[in-house]
């Protein structure tokens, strides 16, 4: 998501350009990285699966103690006034949900709303046609079921990333895999079966859709996967608001499948592609 300056941000219950959208020093998310978001995509001036994402944005507050100050149709009231206010194509909002300006930069204060827009680039058709490379790492996030601002991990793997070539890690604790930093892991066994993990693991929308989609077509099972069912998958592929369905070609050393992204993935892209834009056409 790149910063565009000339758009509009919601801070603290006022729209003001961007360049102007500013919290204090004192705020918990500064001081101590306190605080949650969610991000959904906009196509067409609307936005996209916005109950869904308002629903887990509520749920990551609560886990971590933070009264959202709005009510949905207040929210969506901002949602659409900034929409409108930046006039975009395709974009993705962020709402961030920070700890507040704590007295002693410790306890949770008074929180504070942002709500940012900007532009938004979905995979190229390279990277669809070809398929990424992707790497492993054992690490577990904290509240896994909260969507906070906390990428610390995922940040710090950069370098390594760029390193190997590859282009995102996959966590796992002990050989039993969970999520990307970004983004939830979908594999199809040789028997033809859709898995991903159930849990440790951030509820992704998109997984979510991507399931309801595979259940017209393919057995689904949500629960354990290890790496092992990675390495020996008929197909591996992330899901997420931004990827959509990214399919992975290569885990670490190991080959997927036949190295070139395959058909569950790909029509499991089109049907949502097609999802999402009736959605879009039915706000």
């Amino acid at each position: 998501m790149q910063s565009t300056p000339d758009l509009y941000a919601y801070v603290c219950g006022e729209v003001l350009p961007l360049k102007n959208a500013f919290l204090h020093v004192s705020d918990l998310a500064i001081q101590r990285g306190y605080g949650i978001f969610d991000y959904f995509k906009v196509q067409h001036g609307q936005p996209v699966f916005l109950s869904d994402y308002l629903s887990r944005f509520r749920k990551s507050a609560e886990l971590m103690a933070l009264p959202v100050p709005l009510s949905d149709l207040e929210l969506q009231a901002v949602i659409r006034e900034l929409i409108q206010r930046n006039g975009l194509e395709l974009s993705g909002m962020k709402m961030i949900l920070t700890g507040g300006y704590s007295a002693n930069g410790y306890d949770i204060a008074t929180p504070n709303l942002l709500l940012l827009q900007q532009p938004l680039a979905l995979p190229s058709v390279d990277a669809q046609e070809q398929g990424i490379r992707v790497i492993t790492h054992e690490f577990m996030r904290e509240i896994p079921q909260a969507k906070t601002i906390n990428y610390t991990m995922g940040i710090r793997l950069n370098r390594q990333l760029q390193e190997q070539g590859a282009a995102d890690v996959l966590y796992h604790q002990q050989g039993v895999v969970s999520e990307f930093p970004r983004s939830n892991l979908l594999i199809v066994k040789q028997d033809g079966t859709v898995c991903t993990p159930a849990d440790n693991v951030l509820l992704g929308i998109t997984r979510k859709n991507v399931l309801a989609l595979a259940r017209k077509k393919y057995p689904v099972a949500e629960g354990v996967v290890t790496l092992e069912d990675v390495y020996q998958a008929k197909e591996v592929f992330m899901t997420s608001t931004t990827k959509r369905v990214l399919p992975i070609v290569q885990v670490d050393d190991q080959v997927i499948g036949t190295g070139r992204p395959g058909d569950v993935a790909r029509g499991l892209l089109n049907e949502l592609i097609a999802l999402e834009a009736k959605e879009a056409a039915a706000v």
